[in-house]
């Protein structure tokens, strides 16, 4: 009762303090996370108890997949160069640089490196929040969400490697060697195998429920068998969902298409927002267990660790602008990334839901049944990391873009009314070109996307033209949701009454609901 309890407690933050977030311009992971901090000094409120060996079992495969599944391929390419960079190359350099920094402060070689792997990855959970209110350029989007998906991969096989070495009390360079070729050659393998299989499944499948379950068991069944196989569960996942992103698209049914992409939208919005929230209630309990006066070092850790994570970032990514601005001179084109988006991207580096989970991954013993070596310290010291760059960073990344004026003023809603017009053009192109069709069923076609195209010229002239008047946008919006009010009901009444089956209700509500999020003003 004390779990479900819980559990309720920081489902209800997560409900209440999402629109509060969006309401004062806070992004939500820095809002769940003070909620959390608050929660944990509550009375009565249970303390959090999750077995450590469940936790990135259950919370990577989700969060990771649901990342892949609004990746832009052709983005991702394209900017295929510093994505790597950051997030190979920073990703193991930070993880090194925070190593030294907590064996000089007395961490043991094996240990500090453990805490580098933890902390080394940014999340871009609350930098996104911040990009998708202030239309940050897609450019620099595109680079921290793809350093955010292929950084946890960099990150988690540093820390499966140096947690080995804890636990075994060594490894040697050949045993390393070897993991690093399984981890990464082997996730990578699977991952596209398990893509194939799920390829070839949801091309057999014709019911949307089925299709969306089948998306949902291949990350977890990807996660567990490469971990199982000693390989990197992080990258099994990551290239299945990018196998899949880039290739399925006549497998999958309209409906499945619109059920999974509602399903993966929600899972990442609830398992992000359960784990910050989380986050700061194990903080609590972590600095309650634990006597900060008689661990001046773990405090004194955890500065230096923030210290290094900022400094390292601005460095490397301000390096990076300035050699580019000079290859962009020589190529008489402009500079890709100014100073001012390095800035922004520096800034962004807040950490967050892998580094809480790896930390309290950590296990508890090791193999001769002693503990695992400073692991209090650890995990105290990543919690303290990810609660001072998500409120330091987090809650000044906005005023910071603002300031520097690297906001863009895209209109994302223009912009998706503009291309809904050009796909009902090209639709209606290729119905002009099409031989062998009997004229009736031509001209049924033709007939509804010729009703569309002229929708969305009408629409283009109200909201974005001069025509309707000022408040044509809000007018038209509250009459669409007036009408879909009305269709919804009349179904709902139809089915109460028994005219039609329940079946037959569902499906016409179902097309009810898909057209208002298709002709949304």
């Amino acid at each position: 009762m004390d779990a479900v309890a819980l559990l309720g407690l920081l489902a209800l933050g997560v409900v209440v303090l999402t629109p509060v977030a969006e309401g004062i311009g806070v992004p939500q992971p820095v809002l769940l996370t003070i909620y959390g901090l608050v929660l944990g000094v509550v009375p009565l409120v249970p303390a959090p108890d999750l077995a450590p060996d469940l936790i990135l079992p259950l919370v990577l495969p989700p969060l990771l997949f649901a990342a892949t599944q609004t990746t832009s391929i052709r983005e991702l390419r394209q900017s295929a160069r510093p994505i790597l960079g950051l997030a190979v190359g920073l990703t193991l350099v930070t993880a090194g640089a925070v190593a030294v920094v907590g064996h000089a402060l007395g961490l043991p070689w094996a240990v500090a490196v453990v805490l580098g792997g933890v902390v080394a990855p940014p999340d871009p959970v609350a930098a996104s929040a911040v990009a998708s209110r202030l239309h940050l350029p897609p450019r620099l989007v595109t680079l921290l969400e793809g350093e955010g998906q292929f950084n946890d991969a960099t990150a988690l096989v540093v820390y499966q490697l140096s947690v080995m070495a804890v636990v075994a009390g060594g490894v040697t360079v050949t045993e390393v060697g070897v993991g690093l070729l399984v981890a990464v050659g082997g996730g990578i393998v699977l991952g596209l195998l398990g893509g194939w299989l799920a390829r070839r499944a949801l091309g057999l499948l014709h019911d949307a429920a089925t299709e969306t379950t089948v998306t949902i068991a291949v990350p977890f069944a990807l996660y567990l068998l490469a971990e199982h196989l000693g390989a990197s569960g992080v990258l099994a996942v990551l290239m299945a969902g990018l196998f899949l992103r880039a290739t399925v698209s006549r497998e999958v049914t309209s409906a499945g298409w619109l059920l999974g992409r509602s399903v993966w939208r929600y899972v990442e919005f609830v398992v992000s927002g359960l784990l910050f929230a989380f986050l700061g209630l194990e903080l609590t309990s972590v600095l309650g267990t634990t006597e900060l006066l008689d661990h001046a070092r773990t405090l004194q850790v955890a500065g230096a660790v923030v210290a290094v994570l900022v400094l390292l970032r601005a460095a490397t990514l301000f390096t990076a602008s300035t050699l580019a601005g000079r290859r962009a001179r020589r190529a008489d084109s402009a500079t890709p990334y100014g100073w001012r988006e390095s800035a922004v991207a520096s800034w962004a580096g807040m950490r967050g839901v892998v580094t809480v989970a790896t930390a309290l991954a950590l296990p508890q013993t090791v193999d001769d049944g002693g503990p695992f070596p400073a692991r209090e310290e650890v995990v105290l010291v990543s919690l303290l990391v990810v609660v001072v760059t998500l409120v330091l960073q987090g809650l000044t990344l906005a005023p910071l873009i603002r300031r520097l004026g690297v906001a863009s003023a895209a209109d994302v809603a223009a912009d998706a009314r503009r291309l809904h017009r050009t796909v009902t053009e090209a639709a209606l192109e290729h119905l002009a070109a099409v031989d062998g069709l009997d004229d009736e069923v031509r001209a049924a076609v033709v007939r509804q996307y010729e009703s569309r195209l002229a929708y969305r010229r009408h629409v283009e002239r109200l909201v974005d033209g001069d025509a309707g008047g000022e408040r044509a946008g809000d007018q038209l919006r509250e009459l669409l949701a007036q009408a879909t009010e009305a269709e919804r009901e009349a179904v709902l009444e139809a089915r109460r009454r028994g005219d039609v089956s329940p079946a037959a209700a569902d499906d016409v509500l179902f097309d009810v609901e898909a057209r208002a999020l298709r002709y949304e003003a």
